[in-house]
């Protein structure tokens, strides 16, 4: 079930963007293959088994340091579709099993590659992590508090400026093969796909409605009325009633004085009228404001954290977060009206999938014996 049926996908095993990816492509109904570099023993707990990223995928151990396990990895290659790798530049080639290698043995295949700062440039080849990618786009620097820059976990560089861009590169050109017949190499290089996700900024900038300067903007805590305020209990509201009908409605609803805070795009007077701001949110808990608000067109929500979340009521009726084997995590996304996702499967231990797939690749059991007893394939 799923859109994706059909597709067959290769994950080479990495960490965060890559096996995400994988996840995106495998909610949607594509038979996404994982390869690990070990498998794990019978009855021995992994964590693995709990990695959300993991779900609804087939796993196999291949040890792509040998000959014969890298081998085994093209013979895979030429009945895929897709192969995710998410290694430093060069690194594939340099085991065997590069673009090049791979497309002689499937011209088809869609080749999806996902780093920090791309397969190209001066920091190609240079260690990083998602804080340090978003650093370069431009994006941390616009996120936080006028004191210091603020990490926004990793959602905005690994995922959504990764993830998410290595994605639509390959689905493109799954499309794209439709007409030419050719596969291709993504390089989804999270530095370009954060930039891109500025371009909203950049337009603001030029347009003179935007300036470097953090919380001193529409949408980075500059505006009383586009932020975060803390209640009586301690906790969060949200606020982002950003058209005058809206912030009218919330003005009255919260029985503020109109008069101190209009005009609502006063800003030279944004800082007093969050401090006002402040002072009348601080006199209700978060529930008594959400009793208030909530539901209205104010543009109210509460700030929930990622345990209070799959319990919102919202979320409950859209089935936005599931529960498999006993574990919490969000659903499918997005919706489909014909071919709808199916629920996922658990995630399975480490190469727990490893004999049923090479024999569905054409190995025989004694094909798969001698690659387990050469080390190809770990034991």
């Amino acid at each position: 079930m799923g859109p994706l049926a059909g597709i067959k996908v290769i994950e080479l095993k990495g960490i965060g963007p890559g096996p995400y990816a994988g996840m995106l492509l495998a909610d949607m109904g594509a038979e996404v293959i994982v390869v690990e570099r070990s498998r794990q023993p019978n009855g021995i707990a992994s964590a693995s088994d709990k990695d959300v990223n993991s779900r609804g995928k087939k796993s196999i151990a291949l040890n792509l340091k040998h000959k014969d396990g890298v081998e085994t990895l093209l013979k895979l290659v030429e009945s895929a579709d897709m192969l995710i790798e998410g290694f430093r530049p060069g690194v594939t080639e340099r085991l065997g099993f590069g673009p090049d290698v791979c497309h002689t043995r499937n011209p088809g295949l869609i080749f999806g590659r996902i780093t920090g700062w791309g397969q190209s440039g001066p920091l190609a080849k240079v260690a990083g992590h998602d804080i340090n990618y978003i650093s370069i786009a431009g994006a941390l620097g616009s996120i936080g508090t006028q004191d210091k820059p603020v990490p926004p976990l990793n959602l905005v560089g690994d995922y959504a400026g990764g993830s998410l861009f290595l994605v639509m590169g390959m689905l493109a050109a799954l499309n794209e093969r439709n007409q030419s017949g050719k596969g291709q190499v993504i390089d989804a290089a999270i530095t370009d796909g954060t930039a891109n996700l500025m371009s909203v900024f950049y337009s603001l900038y030029n347009m003179g409605q935007w300036t470097p300067e953090r919380e001193s903007n529409l949408l980075d805590g500059g505006a009383h009325f586009y932020n975060t305020y803390e209640t009586s209990d301690g906790k969060f509201i949200s606020l982002g009633p950003i058209e005058p009908q809206f912030y009218q409605l919330l003005i009255e609803k919260s029985g503020m004085d109109p008069r101190q805070f209009t005009p609502q795009n006063d800003t030279d007077n944004w800082p007093e009228m969050k401090k006002g701001f402040e002072t009348i949110f601080k006199t209700k808990t978060r529930d008594q404001w959400c009793e208030l608000l909530e539901g209205s067109d104010s543009c109210f929500a509460p700030v929930l954290d990622f345990v209070e979340a799959p319990r919102h009521p919202h979320n409950i009726a859209r089935s936005t977060f599931i529960e498999i084997d006993g574990n919490i995590q969000p659903g499918t996304a997005p919706r489909f009206s014909r071919s709808e996702c199916a629920m996922p499967n658990a995630p399975k231990a480490e190469g727990v999938d490893t004999e049923s797939v090479l024999k569905a690749a054409g190995l025989s059991d004694q094909d798969i014996q001698q690659l387990v007893s050469s080390g190809a394939v770990p034991a």
